[in-house]
């Protein structure tokens, strides 16, 4: 069975998306695609201006000053920047910084140069910001003073800006004023390429285009405006009365700009519907209580552990009140979660602690350029443990392991096709045709199911992967570094349940019976951390003197080591 677009079993959406709507969908080289989509997400960006002098960021430093910027402020500082680097067109420019306004200022700079925005790991180490460096060979890099650092340190010999350094700027790129003015991309141009790990542990990059940006863009403000029109149902109002009289929204922005969720739902939707976007530069729950509270916080996506993190926050009797009354969160009216799934009883405690606010999850990947799947509020409640409905242009069907396509309710992998669907992996032929089936399906190494109504389920993931902290963390490339420490003859990491974490990374070694016998797991973290990201090194190592259990085509079996891992636990 393929599922084809929602809007034929909502009444709402139907309409939203029927003949002469803002949003309509039509049939376009045989998919289903927005009419009125703009071919440059630049053309889409433009449109913000209208805001003016508005709050665009409000920004707060590590020194724990503020800076606001307005629209206006946030258009002039791109306008500048892009004037300096002259165009780019078609060229990759990568962007390494921390969540501040000098980072969204630069991928603007570079969309508007006609550049394509390769987005680093910002918490990258020396060793995984020169892979990212090798693999898309930008032309400039934009960083701050600890990417600059940590690229120098790396060997890393290109050009470079640190974009918080003022005095750095370039000079003026030859005929930048005029061209650019003149510059638009094709929708299937390249707009941003944006990292993922694979089965081999080294990173690839994404390539998503104008079109599959603005898609994504566009489908965030359908489903706003499906709420928007479902309040003004239950109010009696109509929506253009709702909208004159309703405030700038404000939003706290958690999830690293290099994410796909940072990217589009944190940045880019906010700043063309005229939302302040707050930025938490480190995740603290005590500073995302006070902020919510100071900056009247309406929306708020976040990971479980950090909604968790904010509900103790609050039960603890931060920002000025208690669980019961909402706290420091009676100021939200949007309350969603991505990353991971999001637990009932979470869900029921967010109720419990702001019952004014509408619940939100979705289920999406970057490959898709953000969602393919949401549900929002009763839309949600209706089934709490689905990951959302499959949204209008998505085509889903469910896939046996022998390659029959499934009915509703049956388990397999979850594969989609759609105009949000990534181009491919940069310079990666061979991993864009093992992403893709045949006949041009993506293939999401996720296995779940959907019901007749078009909510999805997901159960489990082929993919050897572990969402910690709404991180995504490739067993692969954490038994890549294990597997290179001296003694270190046979490793494998997985992921155990963990009440705050969703996952926590765990792993087990072997060693080799002569330098083996002097392993120390505490060692081996501290090469996990230092050689990858510190939130990739597995909270706990067991070391074992016996192989390690493998399947009958001689693959570790990691299930078995799950089952066993209690009794592994404290062994040296």
């Amino acid at each position: 069975m393929t599922v084809p677009s929602s809007a034929q079993s909502d009444p709402l959406l139907a309409e939203l998306t029927g003949p002469g709507m803002g949003f309509e969908i039509v049939e376009q080289e045989g998919a289903r695609a927005f009419r009125h989509a703009p071919p440059d997400l630049n053309l889409m960006i433009e449109s913000a201006r209208r805001h003016g002098d508005r709050t665009a960021i409000v920004d707060w430093r590590d020194d724990g000053s503020e800076r606001r910027t307005s629209f206006a402020e946030i258009f002039a500082a791109r306008d500048r920047l892009a004037a300096q680097l002259g165009d780019r067109r078609g060229q990759r420019i990568a962007i390494c910084m921390h969540n501040r306004a000098e980072w969204m200022i630069g991928f603007l700079a570079v969309l508007r140069t006609g550049g394509v925005a390769a987005l680093f790991n910002s918490r990258g180490s020396p060793v995984e910001l020169i892979a990212m460096i090798e693999e898309v060979t930008p032309s400039l890099v934009l960083a701050d003073t600890r990417a600059f650092d940590a690229l120098k340190v790396g060997g890393y010999a290109g050009p470079m800006i640190d974009l918080t350094q003022p005095d750095a700027a370039p000079e003026p790129g030859e005929g930048a004023a005029s061209g650019l003015i003149a510059h638009t991309a094709s929708p299937d141009d390249p707009a941003a390429i944006l990292f993922t790990s694979g089965t081999t542990g080294r990173p690839r990059g994404v390539v998503l285009t104008h079109r599959n940006l603005v898609t994504g863009l566009m489908t965030v403000q359908l489903s706003g405006m499906m709420v928007l029109h479902g309040i003004a149902q239950a109010q009696g109002l109509p929506v253009e009365t709702i909208l004159a009289h309703m405030p700038q929204q404000a939003t706290l922005l958690v999830y690293p700009l290099f994410h796909i969720s940072g990217l589009g739902s944190g940045f880019l939707s906010p700043l063309i519907a005229g939302t302040k976007t707050i930025i938490l530069r480190r995740w603290n729950p005590a500073d995302a209580l006070r902020l919510i509270a100071d900056e009247g916080v309406t929306v708020l996506s976040g990971v479980p552990t950090m909604l968790w993190d904010l509900l103790r926050a609050v039960e603890a009797g931060g920002a000025g009140g208690g669980a019961g009354a909402g706290g420091g969160l009676a100021s939200l009216r949007n309350v969603a979660s991505g990353g991971q799934a999001l637990p009932v009883n979470l869900l029921d405690a967010i109720r419990a602690a702001c019952p004014q606010a509408m619940m939100g999850t979705g289920y999406g990947m970057t490959e898709c350029a953000g969602a393919l799947a949401q549900a929002v509020g009763a839309d949600f409640l209706r089934k709490r443990a689905s990951a959302g409905r499959v949204l209008p242009l998505a085509d889903v069907r469910i896939v046996a392991p022998d390659g029959t396509v499934l009915g509703p309710g049956d388990t397999g992998e979850i594969q989609v096709r759609g105009p949000f669907v990534m181009q491919g992996y940069w310079n990666r032929p061979e991993a864009t045709a093992a992403a893709f089936t045949a006949d041009g399906w993506l293939r999401t190494g996720d296995v779940g199911f959907v019901d007749d109504e078009h909510y999805i389920f997901i159960v489990d993931r082929v993919k050897d992967m572990v969402i910690s902290g709404g991180e995504n963390i490739f067993c692969a490339e954490v038994e890549r570094v294990l597997g290179e420490q001296p003694g270190v003859l046979e490793c494998a990491a997985f992921g155990l349940p963990d009440d705050r974490l969703g996952e926590r990374l765990v792993a087990v070694v072997k060693g080799d019976g002569v330098k083996g016998d002097g392993l120390d797991a505490h060692t081996l973290i501290e090469a996990v951390a230092s050689g990858l990201a510190r939130y990739k090194a597995p909270t706990e190592i067991a070391i074992m003197h016996e192989p390690l259990p493998r399947n009958v085509l001689g693959k570790v079996d990691k299930k078995a080591l799950r089952q066993t891992w209690p009794n592994l636990k404290g062994e040296k």
